[in-house]
């Protein structure tokens, strides 16, 4: 949210620097994320004076250009060539001198210098509207007013207006907030704590007054619980266009468009009060009658964008006597508006309720400054009052009068909240004990009015603009955040509760495998669980089964995740377009499915590698990472969690993410998958590399590793003992196969079998292979002699023979 210093000084008088305001609406929760500098001409026209011209001869070398001599109060006039056809001598004329920096009307700067033009030279430029920036007219130089006096700063003379807008990074719940008196009434309440007493400043309605009676609306609400307030006040001989100077300035400082008098005038009051309201052009209400109620289902309506939209039996709507005009609270039609041949306008104030308004935007995708503050909850007692200040206003600005009584629809008011608050909740909520008058000032700067008083605490009426204050919490929350949590000291003393928990438990198997992958290179990462409608009928083999939100935040973000791996290849997909190729990943988070009406949710681990093993140097070249990298780390993962009896299968058929791959299993339980991802899924997140992935299944790997228990073993202080094999196989036969038979045939001083090298070719029989493995051998308690080293080689040599076909190879 942007709220201008200048602005919100018609509030409070404030002669504080704007960094140092900054840090007290920080201080009060108003994070001031920024602070940007506001010129309402870009360049603030300095070095652009006003001179006079002395001379204005033809160019000697040009038909079309003119030389000049120019007064702009410096001790010799400058000559300036000119090619603009009215340029005369005796004028007063705007002159950018030389070191001025002008902007063209796309923004860009350019230097005034020095120059020749034709043979002559020339120390400066007689400027034309556009080329200050002040309108668009080239027709010719600009002429200004006799009564200013050469040298006189242009900045003067065009009451260029400077400002510093504080970008707000406003919380949802602070819809009290959400203006520049809102912000106003919390920054007194801070300085009022920093013994800084100012008055806030209310815009009078005092000359609010009914000329006429000539331009009648009736109004009728059928659900008074979605419209609690509804008013309205006529105006006519309205004169629609251009807004002053610095009602255009006021919004071009928080970045909102001039378009004409009475819209501006309707915006300056939503901005400056935070009360959103609608001018429709009363000679377009047919009837004379606006109505109030929810849309009939399938009715096509075209907003003010020019989309049209299918309304929804519980859009709330704005109809005259035969079509919808707006869609309430959030957006009007294209026909329900001020335009320039607007002469009676009808001015609307009201409250929508919340919940309705909130549905509506994101049902068809809408988000305006008037739906952004309805959802989230305006002053009900401000709709009668903005609208007279609106009315007044817009009477100044573009004439008219006002011609109807104000339409008040309030048929129950709303109350103020009621709270009791404690001074023991008040001690031990904060930690720290405040000053009990402290307190009642504290109130009484937030508008919190002190119903009763006891020796136990305060009876409290809470306005019922702050909607996030409704609790006795919320109210400490309050006292804190005005009294600074700055001033709150510090213990010495620490406490901390610590409750029991095994060593199985999520939490703690997440640190340690966490960890782990951490020591091998992988980063964490935490993505999104919302993705969109395209990633679940992409990418689901049965999308039916996917978790719809019914109040998405964005259409992008429509259905909860049925796999980690979109979410993962999106920050592949990042990192590579910022030129970080080489990842390393992991993420813990959760699918969400719906299966006969039960909603499920389970928990994964994801690992993801792409790009080369080692950065590229001068002692290595790239390589790109492998499938049993991968596999390697994950299997070191299962090693770390006591699981080893784990083995591998195809992927299955309906596999729709592995271009190919295989599943873990233990025993007959998935663990998970592993595989290379689609070339078409990555050329989708525009992904021009190879990415392997690693899905396992968490909750499934937790439960089996809450029944392992930790054998300890002493290392032993014998020498371990390595044998060679040179085997030849059917390649049919895995690695896997050969490891599992070993250890079955010697499980007493076999320790280690490791692959060094794979064959295959010519010199080989058609479907053999050869494998070169070594074997390491320790005894815990001796040395190991040859002979036993020798029977055991011979063994395992046997069980190779008979069960797996293998011979030694010459």
């Amino acid at each position: 949210m942007k709220i201008s210093y200048n602005w919100l000084k018609q509030y409070l008088k404030l002669d504080l620097a704007a960094e140092e305001t900054g840090v007290i609406l920080t201080d009060l929760g108003l994070e001031v994320e920024g602070i940007e500098p506001f010129e309402s001409v870009k360049g603030g026209l300095k070095g652009v004076v006003v001179g006079l011209v002395l001379e204005c001869e033809k160019h000697p070398n040009a038909d079309k250009l003119k030389v000049t001599k120019v007064d702009v109060g410096q001790e010799a006039p400058l000559q300036i060539v000119c090619g603009a056809p009215n340029v005369a001598k005796g004028q007063k004329v705007p002159v950018a001198t030389i070191g001025t920096v002008l902007y063209d009307h796309e923004g860009k700067p350019f230097e005034i210098k020095k120059g020749k033009i034709r043979g002559e030279e020339s120390y400066g430029m007689i400027c034309a509207e556009d080329e200050l920036g002040l309108g668009e007219s080239h027709e010719g130089i600009m002429v200004l007013d006799d009564k200013y006096a050469v040298g006189t700063p242009c900045a003067e003379v065009f009451q260029v207006e400077t400002d510093e807008v504080f970008e707000i990074g406003l919380t949802p719940n602070r819809a009290d907030a959400m203006s520049h008196y809102g912000v106003a009434r919390d920054l007194r309440a801070g300085l009022i704590q920093k013994g800084v007493s100012l008055e806030l400043i209310t815009p009078s309605v005092t000359k609010f007054h009914v000329d006429n009676r000539s331009v009648k609306v009736d109004i009728e609400v059928t659900n008074k619980k979605l419209v609690p307030r509804y008013t309205g006040v006529a105006i006519s001989n309205v004169r629609v266009g251009e807004s002053p100077a610095w009602l255009q300035n006021r919004l071009k400082a928080i970045g909102i468009t001039p378009k004409n008098n009475v819209v501006d005038a309707t915006n300056y009051v939503l901005h400056g009060l935070g009360q959103p309201l609608h001018a429709f052009d009363a000679d377009h209400i047919v009837g004379r009658k606006l109505i109030v109620k929810t849309a009939e289902a399938g009715t096509v309506f075209t907003t003010l964008d020019g989309v049209k939209r299918t309304l929804d039996a519980e859009d709330l709507m704005i109809y005259d006597a035969e079509k919808p005009l707006c869609i309430a609270g959030v957006l009007g039609g294209q026909d329900s508006g001020v335009t320039h041949s607007t002469r009676n306008v009808f001015l609307e104030s009201a409250y929508f309720d919340p919940v309705s308004v909130r549905k509506t935007a994101k049902r068809h995708s809408i988000s305006t400054d008037a739906s952004y503050r309805f959802e989230r909850g305006i002053n009900i007692e401000d709709c009668k009052y903005a609208l007279m200040y609106a009315a007044v206003l817009i009477e100044n600005i573009a004439g008219g009068v006002i011609s109807s009584d104000v339409i008040d629809f309030y048929p129950k008011k709303k109350d103020d909240f009621q709270v009791f608050l404690a001074f023991e909740n008040v001690d031990k909520l904060i930690g720290q004990k405040i000053p009990r008058d402290t307190i009642k000032s504290i109130l009484h700067s937030l508008d919190i009015k002190v119903s009763s008083l006891t020796e136990r605490g305060l009876g409290l009426l809470i306005p019922s603009y702050r909607v996030d204050v409704q609790r006795e919490a919320d109210v400490i929350e309050e006292i804190l955040r005005i009294y600074g949590y700055n001033n709150i000291s510090f213990s010495e003393k620490i406490n901390a509760s610590m409750s029991h928990s095994s060593k199985y438990d999520d939490l703690n198997m997440q640190n340690v495998i966490a960890a782990q992958l951490i020591g091998q290179g992988y980063y964490e990462i935490m993505t999104n669980s919302l993705v969109s409608e395209k990633e679940i009928t992409s990418y689901e083999a049965a999308p039916e089964e996917a978790v719809k939100l019914l109040n998405p935040l964005s259409s992008d973000l429509g259905y909860m995740r049925t796999n980690l791996l979109f979410s993962g290849l999106e920050v592949v997909s990042y990192n590579i377009n910022r030129k970080r190729s080489d990842l390393r990943l992991f993420e813990f988070g959760k699918n969400y499915r719906v299966s006969g009406g039960k909603y499920e949710e389970q928990k994964h681990l994801l690992l993801y590698l792409t790009g080369n093993q080692l950065p590229q140097s001068w002692i290595t070249t790239p390589r790109p990472v492998s499938f049993f990298e991968l596999k390697g780390s994950v299997e070191a993962l299962f090693e770390r969690l006591g699981l080893k009896e784990v083995t591998t299968l195809p992927l299955e058929p309906t596999d729709n993410v592995a271009a190919e791959g295989f599943r873990w299993m233990y025993g007959e339980t998935l663990l998970g998958t592993m595989g290379v991802v689609k070339h078409k899924i990555l050329k989708d997140f525009d992904i021009k590399q190879e990415v392997l992935y690693a899905d396992l299944h968490w909750e499934t790997l937790l439960e089996l590793v809450r029944g392992h228990k930790v054998v300890y073993k002493e290392i032993s202080k014998y020498p371990e003992v390595r044998r060679d094999l040179a085997l030849l196989l059917d390649d049919k036969v895995s690695f896997a196969d050969l490891y599992r038979l070993a250890f079955a045939t010697e499980k007493s001083i076999l320790k280690q079998i490791n692959l060094f090298d794979v064959y295959q070719g010519d010199k080989l029989a058609a479907g053999k292979k050869s494998y070169a493995v070594s074997f390491i051998l320790q005894e815990e308690n001796k040395t190991l002699t040859d002979k036993q080293i020798d029977k055991t080689m011979q063994k395992l040599q046997t069980a190779f023979e008979q069960s797996l076909g293998a011979t030694l190879r010459e």
